[in-house]
């Protein structure tokens, strides 16, 4: 089966384009797109909603994973060396990163020197992914203090907390009925 999976860092950011290439992708190769999985929130983790539903319940041998590029997949070097890892050695599915045709596990990397590419582009890529993320940070504190020290920075806008659905669900946390995420 072939599933997708995009992500974009907030949920300001616009889904449409990533979802578009992957179904024009299937659409221009007669593939037959399952479904594609999608969250907005950081990729400084896997710890998505979304993303852990397609790997635990959808992903298996022989399926195949398409995303549009790799800093959709994640933006930590060693969690993205690891989750590639898993996907196509331990379950023994495909990735296909569409604006990274050397990383498509479906073609054929039985020789050496194809596997040696793959991986070493992997590395780059997934260094590249954390350091732009490392960066984006950098500049987001940077614009911060800035504006703190033009008194233009209010911080994030304050939530209201319903106090009662918070604790209801800090004691469903407490007796295990419900997890971190939900």
């Amino acid at each position: 089966m072939i599933y997708g999976y995009h992500r974009t860092s907030t949920t300001d950011q616009h889904l449409d384009r990533g979802l578009t290439e992957i179904e024009t992708f299937c659409n221009n190769n007669n593939l037959k797109l399952e479904k594609i999985y999608t969250d907005q929130q950081t990729g400084k983790n896997f710890n998505r909603p979304r993303y852990q539903v397609l790997k635990e319940d959808i992903l298996r041998e022989g399926d195949t994973l398409i995303i549009t590029e790799l800093d959709r997949l994640g933006r930590n070097y060693d969690e993205i060396i690891k989750e590639w890892s898993r996907i196509t050695k331990e379950i023994e599915a495909d990735i296909i990163v569409l604006d990274m045709p050397l990383l498509n596990t479906t073609i054929s990397q039985n020789d050496l020197t194809g596997r040696f590419m793959a991986d070493l582009v992997l590395q780059i890529l997934s260094y590249v992914s954390e350091t732009e993320r490392q960066n984006i940070k950098k500049r987001q504190a940077e614009g911060i203090a800035i504006a703190k020290e033009q008194g233009k920075y209010k911080g994030r806008a304050k939530k209201d907390i319903d106090m009662e659905l918070f604790n209801e669900n800090k004691k469903l946390l407490k007796a295990g009925k419900i997890s971190k995420v939900e």
